[in-house]
């Protein structure tokens, strides 16, 4: 996967995603999830694999399982993280679906430093009307500057 949104800092666009229909996003999309040990804190994670994907690990003592229903797979996009530093599903399993709070649709750091957020095809399709309206990228910049 190719990194996304890299280092500390910036403002993340989301669209916050109703708690009754969680299924609006789809592999590959940019998610706000809760973290499953501290649920006070949330996680921005890649979706990797919904309910019905088989998972098979790199390593062979592991068995091959299938995310049930409402699971999900997040994984970090920082390809430079060891697993345990990622702190994603290769350390606390599947997610709920439920904790999905939302998609990440835009990223900003600076004036100069912003853009949309790759999401899967269906969802970018999706989101730039979103953007189009809640976006001002000229009044940002203004607001950055000052």
């Amino acid at each position: 996967m190719a990194p996304t949104i890299v280092g500390q800092g910036g403002t993340l666009l989301v669209r916050k995603l109703p708690s009754t229909d969680p299924t609006r996003v789809f592999v590959g999309d940019v998610v706000v999830v809760k973290d499953p040990v501290n649920t006070d804190n949330y996680f921005v994670r890649r979706l990797a694999a919904i309910e019905g994907y088989e998972m098979v690990s790199t390593d062979e003592k592991d068995e091959p399982f299938v995310l049930e229903k409402d699971q999900c797979w997040v994984l970090s996009d920082n390809e430079n993280l060891k697993p345990k530093e990622a702190k994603d599903s290769r350390i606390f399993g599947p997610v709920p679906m439920t904790d999905i709070v939302g998609r990440v649709i835009y990223c900003l750091r600076t004036a100069v430093d912003h853009g949309p957020v790759q999401n899967s095809h269906f969802s970018m399709r999706k989101d730039s009307p979103v953007l189009e309206v809640e976006l001002d990228v000229d009044e940002m910049a203004k607001r950055d500057k000052a």
